[in-house]
Formats: structure tokens, sequence, C-alpha cells
């Protein structure tokens, strides 16, 4: 895999299009840095729904409506 990798760094390198290597690792960053956030923001969601259901328990347990 990295051989054909550097075979296509190579190739745009001795094209002169540098700054679409450049492009293209911004772009992967990018991209790496939103699935990252998008994981992050999930956990956090499922944090919250797990403290909203047990706080929703502990009303039910302890309200005064039960028998």
């Amino acid at each position: 895999m990295s051989a054909a990798i550097e075979t296509l760094v190579g190739t745009i390198a001795a094209r002169g299009d540098l700054a679409h290597i450049a492009l293209f690792a911004w772009a992967s960053v990018a991209s790496l840095f939103a699935a990252a956030q998008h994981r992050e923001a999930a956990a956090a969601s499922r944090r919250f729904d797990e403290f909203v259901r047990e706080l929703a328990l502990f009303n039910r347990n302890h309200s005064g409506d039960c028998e």
C-alpha cells in the first residue's frame, strides 16, 4: 500500500501539483477531525440519555404516587 502511495505522490510531485497534495492532506485531516467530533458527540448523547433514564427511574421510585 505504501509503495502505491509513494508512486502517486512522486507522480503528482513530478507534475508540480504540490498544492493538490496539500489540499488532500488538509481535507483528510479535517475529515478525521470531523469523524472524531461526531464520535464524541454520539458518546455525550448516550451519556445524557443514560442520565435522563436514571433520573426518570429515581423520580418514579420517589414520587408520592407510588403505592
